[in-house]
This record gives C-alpha cells, sequence and structure tokens, in this order.
C-alpha cells in the first residue's frame, strides 16, 4: 500500500485494536477510546490582497481528555485531510499517556499550501482559523501549537486573536510562541534535545 492510498486515521484504529485485544480491553473501554471525542470541521473565509474572496477547509480533533487538556499542533498543507488530523490526535494521547504526561490528544489543520499566501493573507487566516475555534480551546480544554507549515509568527498571531476574542490575555493558549510573545526558551530544539537525552541514557 502507497502512501497515496493509506489511510493513517484507519492504521492507528488497526493498531488500537490490536493492543486492546492483548490487553483484552473491555469492549465499551475499546469504543469510547477508538474515536475521537469531538471533531470540528469549519469554513474560512479569508479576504486576499488583491481583494477577492477565498475558502478554506479547517478541522480540529479532540480525541480525548481524560487526563488533562488536549494538546498537539495545527498542520497548514495541500494535502491535509481530517483523518490525518483524527490519526494525530489519536496517536498524541497514547503518547501522552504511556509517558504519563497530563495532556490528551489533539490535531488541527487546514488545507493550504503557506507558500502561496502573502504574510498578510497567513495572518488573516490564522486570525480567521482561531475566530472558528476559540470557544472550544483554552489552556484548560485544548491547547494547540505549530506543526507541518506554521510557524512561530503564525501562533502569535493565533494567540492573539484568541485574547482578543476571549477579553483578556492568555499566552497559554498556544505554545510554539516566539520568545518575545510569551514563548519558552529552547523551545525549537527542544525534540532534538529529547532524543539525546534519550539516546544518551544507560
Amino acid at each position: 500500500m502507497n502512501a497515496a492510498t493509506t489511510n493513517a486515521f484507519q492504521t492507528a484504529q488497526q493498531q488500537f485494536d490490536q493492543v486492546a485485544y492483548q490487553l483484552k480491553l473491555d469492549e465499551q473501554v475499546r469504543e469510547y477510546l477508538r474515536w475521537p471525542l469531538r471533531e470540528f470541521h469549519f469554513r474560512i473565509p479569508v479576504r486576499m490582497d488583491n481583494g477577492q474572496i477565498r475558502v478554506f477547509n479547517g478541522f480540529r480533533v479532540q480525541h480525548n481528555d481524560a487526563i488533562g487538556p488536549c494538546k498537539g499542533g495545527i498542520r497548514f498543507h495541500p494535502a491535509e485531510t481530517v483523518d490525518t488530523v483524527r490519526a494525530l490526535a489519536t496517536w498524541r494521547t497514547w503518547k501522552c499517556a504511556v509517558a504519563d504526561i497530563p495532556l490528551g490528544g489533539g490535531k488541527g489543520g487546514v488545507i493550504v499550501d503557506p507558500a502561496t499566501l502573502t504574510v498578510s493573507e497567513k495572518e488573516r487566516l490564522c486570525r480567521g482559523y482561531i475566530q472558528a475555534v476559540w470557544r472550544d480551546i483554552g489552556p484548560r480544554q485544548d491547547v494547540p501549537a505549530p506543526d507541518v507549515g506554521t510557524t512561530p509568527q503564525m501562533m502569535g498571531w493565533m494567540m492573539d486573536e484568541y485574547s482578543k476574542l476571549a477579553g483578556q490575555y492568555t499566552p497559554g493558549v498556544i505554545t510554539g510562541k516566539p520568545v518575545g510573545g510569551g514563548g519558552s526558551l529552547g523551545r525549537t530544539e527542544a525534540t532534538g534535545y529529547g532524543v539525546v537525552y534519550h539516546c544518551a541514557k544507560p
């Protein structure tokens, strides 16, 4: 099976089914954990620099928040699909549970090639994304972050838009922001440090 025909969410569910069988997990628990708790599908109208309105499809999937707020990136990619977003949210749940991190799995996406947008168009798209989901995210609900096709600057715009809509400065709603905008030192290098630390352990 090649990448063009692989459905990531079906793969995630197959993996879950295999492990659930091995663990003899209760059937009711399996059904509860096999699917995301919540999904948001929305359309984001953006005024382009030429004055025309272009509409983008966006998603946010919250797989499970049993042990803490959902956490996961926002992807801007021309081949994005809701099933990829579902799968990544699902895998995030398992990663946090295995590592005993009190967060659940979340993931978001927009079907767009960000390289085709100007800086101002990216900003309007980022703010439009938050306008669509701001009531369903937050420091204690679901904390987005950068992922494929998104950057610290874009997270800064999203945090600013959320703060505006919520009526108060809320840096904890988004991670991966620029350091000057409430981001964390070392965030960019954190994944690499984690690999080095893990591989260096005796």
